[in-house]
């Protein structure tokens, strides 16, 4: 095929794969797995165009979750997750240790594999996928503490799993001692910590203070400090992947110039990693062979759904609250478990056998397509069910709307929509009477279609949608005064209420 061919059919696919992502939106399928059709619908499979080379398809796939993540931490708010990163770090590290090991005994004694291959099974799957978090979670009315475990984990337990994996995949695993593994893993990550932590304020710094001469260059600023963190982490063999998220979320939560144009370009490009990633995952597979990996995967994946990640769910947590780090209550802990999805990491992390030429890793391969396709298809679109039925929806929360507004960022100000779900106690509560801040305002009201102004005297009604300006010292203060009315009303204050769950 000549350059123009490839061109044309690489635009194709991206605009096609764009307006799956509506369809997608509309029957809350996971658009990963529609992506991972037109690939397997371009491969061996079906058109024919050739895709073969693990090794190629490991570099790709780990360039792209490196601009996923830095995504997702330039898109996280600090303020929601900063009270749920020390039990976010818990799971990504204790968890994803017994998520390993859990599966690993079970599918040795169930598949009857040998302990290696076992072990690298478990390490595959013991990542949470950010791109599969980022889009499906963020669509759910969650609690602050309950959804910053979720994306935090998501952002963390990428880096150890890598480690691990690749460290299992080397010539010289059999030799490796625990300790050895153990003392590995946390070097890297340190160093990866270290870079990360080291490369996002500097670069806040440097860009507050220049002036570039267009606007469009600080997006591509930002997402190159982040590939600075990323490749010079790598470089000092530490963890890349923790770098480049920890360098996003220090950017993403300092008041940088354009912010959200920076927001809208890393999202942008964040989508177009995924569509290529998955596509090209999708080629690499081959529709033939999958037959004979649907009983075993499915196994598998029965193992780390229903034990493996709610052993690791309830060992974080108890290991949380024994060292004072905070606790999830049982309906928490439930969703958390059911909350585990899996996307195109651990796709990507079983390349990583494969390129190294790791006994048995192309069955293995094929088992994880399997695995992340069917519980996919089971767990995204059964999330929002499953927090109504657990108890943990929280649709009164306030959330942010993506303004393109010059004014607001000079005022370093935000904007928030907040929706008043029926069985609110904001129903009823005079505007006044919300006592909000003095740098917030409620601006605007949208009541059944139409949009005014409101009075310090206008009652709040089920299914408003109220827009408040707020200040960003204060952004925090108004989100936990709205949580607290929405659930104890305007004397929210005189029953101890805070708004702080």
């Amino acid at each position: 095929m000549t350059l123009d061919l490839w061109l044309l059919v690489g635009a194709a696919i991206v605009i096609a794969a764009i307006a799956s992502v509506r369809l997608a939106h509309r029957t809350g399928l996971p658009s990963l797995l529609i992506f991972l059709g037109f690939g397997l619908a371009l491969g061996p499979s079906g058109f024919g165009i050739p895709f073969e080379s693990p090794q190629l398809a490991q570099q790709i796939g780990l360039s792209a979750l490196a601009v996923i993540l830095a995504e997702g931490g330039l898109t996280t708010n600090w303020s929601h997750v900063r009270r749920s990163v020390p039990m976010a770090l818990v799971m990504a590290t204790v968890g994803v240790t017994v998520s390993i090991v859990t599966v690993a005994l079970l599918v040795q004694w169930f598949l009857g594999v040998d302990g290696t291959t076992a072990l690298i099974f478990g390490a595959v799957l013991a990542s949470t996928d950010a791109a599969a978090v980022f889009s499906v979670l963020r669509r759910l009315p969650l609690p602050p503490r309950l959804a910053g475990v979720l994306e935090a984990e998501s952002g963390f337990n990428d880096a150890p799993t890598v480690i691990a994996v690749v460290l299992l995949s080397g010539s010289s695993h059999s030799q490796a001692t625990l300790g050895t593994f153990l003392v590995e893993t946390s070097v890297e990550l340190i160093i990866g910590a270290a870079v990360g932590l080291a490369v996002g304020p500097t670069g806040a710094y440097a860009l507050r203070r220049v002036a570039l001469p267009a606007s469009g260059l600080y997006p591509i600023a930002v997402l190159a400090l982040t590939f600075v963190s990323y490749g010079g982490a790598v470089l000092l063999h530490g963890s890349g992947f923790l770098a480049v998220y920890l360098t996003a979320l220090i950017l993403g939560n300092s008041r940088l110039p354009h912010r959200a144009a920076t927001r809208g370009f890393a999202e942008g490009s964040a989508w177009l990693a995924q569509i290529g990633l998955f596509v090209m995952l999708g080629m690499l597979a081959d529709v033939d062979e999958m037959p004979s990996a649907i009983v075993p995967g499915l196994i598998t994946g029965t193992i780390l759904v229903l034990v493996a990640r709610p052993l690791s769910v309830m060992v974080s947590s108890a290991l949380s609250w024994a060292l004072r780090l905070g606790w999830v209550n049982w309906r928490d802990q439930a969703f958390l478990s059911w909350a585990g999805l899996r996307g195109a990491i651990p796709i990507v992390l079983a390349t990583i056998p494969w390129a190294a030429g790791v006994e048995g890793s192309k069955d293995l391969f094929n088992q994880v397509f399997v695995i992340v396709i069917v519980f996919t298809l089971l767990q995204g679109p059964t999330l929002p069910f499953a927090a109504r039925v657990l108890g943990v929806a929280a649709p009164g929360e306030a959330h942010d709307l993506a303004v393109e507004s010059a004014p607001l960022e000079e005022l370093k100000a935000d904007l928030l929509q907040v929706k008043v779900p029926v069985g609110s106690r904001l129903h009823g509560v005079e505007i006044f009477e919300l006592r909000l801040p003095a740098g917030a305002q409620v601006t605007l009201v949208v009541r059944d279609g139409k949009s005014f102004v409101p009075a310090s005297t206008t009652r709040v009604r089920a299914d408003d949608q109220l827009l408040v300006v707020t200040t960003a010292a204060c952004r925090e203060q108004v989100e936990r005064r709205l949580r607290a009315v929405s659930r104890s009303g305007k004397l929210a204050g005189w029953y101890g209420e805070r708004g702080l769950e």
